[in-house]
């Protein structure tokens, strides 16, 4: 269920961003939840509101005498999510991972930062991106895992972290050894695999040479 727009009691100019938040969604996206900052941390400029959808977090500037300026950030580029929460406020960052896919051609967006949120709006929204954080973290390993599995000569992988086991047919190597190896240490230092992983792919590339 999408969060409902605030009352026009509390404050209409809100519930015209809110709208606005909507009108800025594709088909097939949804809000999941919003925060609004609280206006001791707004005494400059109009209140911004940040809001995570089902497909990207959109941070929304609102103008001294009128208009939007939206930033967006897709989830499938997110790093890291960090919420901290003080006395007055919650300050709400998320990180992108610095790079955009290859058949993307917009500019990769550092960091979304915005302070003084309100506390348990901003704890959804931080929940919201903490989930998508963990969902991309994971398809990204399962890509690297069979990418790397590709390039090693058919290692299988099993489900739930289990270790790999090498498969039938002697696939050649499209790469050199040395880098598979040293790809390999990158994921384990990552935590995209596990260290009986790592043994594994090591035990067979080294097989291979």
């Amino acid at each position: 269920m999408s969060p409902s727009v605030p009352a026009s009691a509390d404050d209409p100019r809100l519930v015209q961003a809110v709208q606005h938040l909507n009108a800025l969604l594709v088909p097939g996206e949804t809000l999941v939840a919003y925060a609004v900052q609280r206006r001791l941390f707004a005494i400059l400029h109009r209140r911004i509101l940040v809001a995570a959808t089902t497909g990207r977090l959109i941070q929304i500037h609102r103008g001294i005498f009128g208009g939007y300026s939206p930033v967006d950030m897709r989830w499938q580029d997110i790093e890291s999510a960090h919420l901290r929460v003080g006395i007055f406020g919650a300050d709400l960052t998320i990180s992108s991972r610095g790079r955009q896919d290859l058949a993307s051609t917009e500019q990769s967006i550092g960091a979304i930062g915005t302070p003084g949120l309100r506390k348990e709006q901003a704890e959804q929204v931080y929940r919201a991106a903490q989930s998508q954080e963990q969902s991309w973290r994971e398809k990204r390993r399962v890509r690297d895992l069979d990418e790397l599995r590709a390039k090693s000569g058919g290692i299988q992988f099993g489900s739930g972290g289990s270790a790999p086991t090498a498969t039938g047919g002697g696939g050649t190597a499209s790469d050199d050894p040395l880098a598979r190896l040293q790809r390999a240490k990158e994921m384990l230092a990552g935590g995209l695999i596990t260290d009986s992983e790592y043994e594994s792919i090591k035990a067979k590339i080294v097989d291979r040479m």
